[in-house]
């Protein structure tokens, strides 16, 4: 099994940078095998920011290890819980065609691996190749239980992009000295919004911004006119961030493990959820500075939100840290909507013989979903600590989703849907409004298990629509078992008349995550042709458990080889 590796220098901690370059030449000859992968659950006592606390980890890793394939190849990874809380771990991005089964979520496509019981995730990666990352999928877990999964291309087939020296994860997150079960129960029961994060923090380490951090912080040495990857992943559970290298420019050449049409920025901005590959070029000649690389977050809504920023050191193998001035990159303004507007307008497919962009050019279903929060009148009894008294809730289509006790993919399959789930999901607000002016007087929203419900291989325009009952602010919205092209996006309501006339359908970006902007809306497109039952909802974790998801089933085609297979024996149950 492909691990992580560190070095200590100093009391730095610094990655092997030659770690995936060398697994990529030393499996050049293996190509679509079985990859076995063991998981352990277990509790690890971590030291951050003065801070010492049991920590849940994945084999004593944090982040957690890093999973290694090529295109083609089949993935076993056998996960055993050795904590008290119940788990699930969810592949995030890969399509999980016709292996729903190995999805993740709790209690949409699995019950979740309880104490002591082990489960063996089993899919194959089909026509997948890049940046993708693995996470728990079950409460607030993930904030420590992630890693990433690099996926290399066929054996024999390049980059479309020069070959780099060294490729190096750059994984984003967030750090608690509470528990993050702790903060959410709390929130979940007084209405109110949750408390923030202590630190962001680039592959686990804080950096030397915060108290009793300078130890913990993420170094990146290179070598003068040599290219690396930066393979970024936002793991991060509530916040989309900025990120920038001082005085460097980064080549964007990837977005959620699909190729695009290459660009240039000095600065970067990524979804929790999402995945970016950037090249970046060391300079020619050793410059006598050292750079740093900050991250620190986007932010619309009118909560709180923890504004600090992490930052790790780029070096220059010749310099030293003591002798070096240090340069500070400059990020944009903590609300700066116009940049994410431009910056996402960037993205586009290759659209190549070889990367073709498969967007439906014609659709036979249109849907158009709300995403907002809203507010609930507090319980007969409690005291809600919501504006005015009420209780925070987040909705799509103004239903605030309720996770069931039984997997709903388990209910579809065996037809057991009844006191499970119903199929009255609207294709449309059920009760239309100026979405992105005044709100309307009335903001309950109807707390309900609700499924929308399509036809195998049947092509889906989707559009989202941002809403300001609460105030406006950006989503990024996660679909599984698909990826989806972005058409179009603009700002205010969408016009069902004019808008569609702009979609962009020769070389939209195909993501996985989206980010529907601040008082405005996002169209996407997809076939639907994976069935099974798919969780789609907000990446910011705070919206998710406040009920800003909802799911999709897509039905059987005609045989085998379009229908869901039964699910594994080794299946938790509820």
């Amino acid at each position: 099994m492909a691990m992580a590796s560190f070095r200590i220098y100093g009391g730095l901690v610094y990655p092997l940078l030659a770690l995936a370059f060398v697994c990529h030449l030393a499996w050049g000859k293996h190509s679509g095998v079985t990859r076995h992968y063991k998981f352990d659950i277990q509790l690890k006592n971590v030291t951050r920011l003065c801070h010492t606390k049991p920590l849940i980890t994945v084999n004593g890793q944090f982040p957690g290890p890093t999973l290694y394939a090529r295109e083609g190849d089949r993935v076993l990874v056998k996960v055993t819980n050795h904590v008290n809380n119940n788990v699930t771990i969810h592949w995030h991005g890969i399509r999980q065609l016709r292996s729903g089964w190995a999805d993740g979520p709790a209690y949409v496509t699995q019950c979740p691996i309880q104490t002591g019981q082990s489960y063996v995730y089993k899919f194959t990666i089909k026509g997948q190749r890049g940046t993708l990352w693995w996470h728990a999928h079950i409460s607030w877990l993930r904030a420590s239980l992630y890693g990433p999964i690099i996926i290399y291309p066929k054996n024999h087939t390049s980059y479309p992009f020069p070959k780099p020296h060294h490729e190096v994860p750059i994984l984003f997150g967030e750090w608690w000295n509470a528990d993050t079960e702790t903060v959410i129960n709390q929130a979940m029961q007084n209405g109110g919004g949750p408390n923030v994060s202590d630190a962001y923090t680039i592959n686990g380490l804080p950096g030397p911004l915060y108290n009793c951090s300078a130890k913990d912080t993420f170094k990146l040495k290179v070598i003068p006119r040599k290219t690396y990857l930066l393979r970024i992943i936002n793991a991060a559970l509530n916040d989309e961030l900025f990120f920038a290298i001082a005085n460097h420019t980064l080549t964007v050449v990837e977005a959620d493990a699909v190729y695009v049409k290459q660009f240039q920025t000095n600065v970067i901005l990524i979804s929790p959820g999402q995945t970016t590959n950037v090249l970046l070029t060391a300079k020619s000649q050793p410059p006598n500075a050292t750079f740093l690389m900050s991250a620190r977050p986007y932010v619309t809504g009118s909560g709180t939100f923890d504004n600090s920023t992490t930052v790790g050191i780029l070096e220059y193998i010749s310099n030293s840290i003591s002798s070096s001035p240090l340069m500070n990159p400059t990020l944009p303004a903590l609300n700066d909507t116009s940049f994410a507007a431009n910056f996402s307008q960037k993205f586009r497919s290759l659209a190549s013989k070889k990367f073709p962009a498969a967007v439906p050019q014609t659709v036979d279903r249109k849907f158009l979903f709300t995403v907002g929060l809203g507010l609930n009148p507090c319980p007969k009894g409690q005291t809600c600590q919501g504006p005015n008294g009420t209780k925070f809730a987040a909705s799509i289509n103004n239903i605030s989703f309720v996770l069931p006790t039984t997997a709903l993919l388990q209910a579809h399959f065996f037809r057991q849907s009844k006191g499970v789930y119903t199929t009255r999901f609207p294709d449309n607000p059920p009760f239309p409004f100026n979405y992105t002016g005044t709100p309307p007087n009335n903001t309950r929203t109807l707390n309900d298990t609700r499924l929308k419900v399509i036809p195998f291989n049947s092509s889906i325009e989707l559009v989202l629509q941002d809403t300001s009952v609460v105030g406006p602010e950006s989503h990024p919205l996660h679909l599984h078992g698909y990826n989806f092209f972005v058409v179009g996006q603009g700002v205010g309501n969408y016009n069902p008349r004019t808008d569609p006339s702009n979609f962009n359908l020769v070389d939209p970006v195909e993501r996985n995550t989206v980010g529907v902007p601040s008082g405005g809306w996002v169209a996407l497109r997809f076939r639907a042709d994976n069935p099974g039952v798919w969780f789609m909802h907000c990446h910011l974790e705070v919206h998710t458990s406040w009920g800003l998801k909802m799911a999709w089933v897509v039905l059987d085609g005609n045989g085998k080889s379009q229908s869901v297979p039964p699910p594994p024996k080794d299946l938790p149950s509820c």
